[in-house]
């Protein structure tokens, strides 16, 4: 099956994002063209799958900014509602996360990055998130959508590594250790 592999940038108080999906906090960081990771990760997998949410905040920033095929996850969208620019590269999928992990292995994908709040979650709680690089951004937002959310169960992690930018921003590598799949 499909792994599923998560790099993302949260404040230092858990958040991806403001109540209302603003990201202005996350824009406004200068970073001085720091190389975070993002262009080998996203060498390392075959396309994206993200949320509606996430979908509709990439498309306020104007150009198209990934390389790979894209699977927009939702129950309300459908192909019509993807820009006519973007259909070639943009699928939307009203699948749950197994279902869609095992659609894309039929398609040939090894490895897709999984993107957005709610997105991480689910695939977090069906097993199917293997590693997740988190990048700390040095600000305290006091509130927002939290990357995580309620848990059924512990989800136990392994650190991989932790690397530190100029900027202040820190970025930490964990293995998510599946219930089989567990290392003293």
């Amino acid at each position: 099956m499909t792994t599923g592999h998560v790099f993302i940038a949260i404040s230092l108080d858990g958040f991806i994002a403001r109540r209302d999906g603003n990201i202005d906090w996350l824009m406004k960081q200068q970073t001085s063209g720091e190389d975070h990771g993002y262009d080998a990760f996203m060498a390392s997998v075959d396309g994206i799958i993200m949320g509606r949410g996430t979908f509709e905040k990439v498309l306020t920033f104007g150009d198209w900014s990934y390389p790979k095929p894209v699977v927009v996850m939702s129950g309300t969208l459908n192909d019509a509602d993807i820009p006519g620019d973007l259909r070639d590269k943009v699928q939307v999928s009203a699948l749950g996360p197994a279902e869609i992990m095992r659609e894309l292995a039929d398609k040939g994908w090894a490895r897709a990055y999984v993107d957005g709040g709610r997105v991480i979650q689910s695939f977090l709680q069906a097993g199917l998130i293997s590693d997740m690089t988190l990048t700390h951004i040095p600000v305290l937002i006091g509130e927002g959508l939290p990357l995580f959310g309620k848990l059924d169960r512990d989800i136990d992690l392994e650190h991989l590594e932790t690397r530190s930018f100029p900027s202040g921003l820190v970025s930490s590598t964990y293995r998510v250790r599946q219930a089989g799949n567990r290392t003293p």
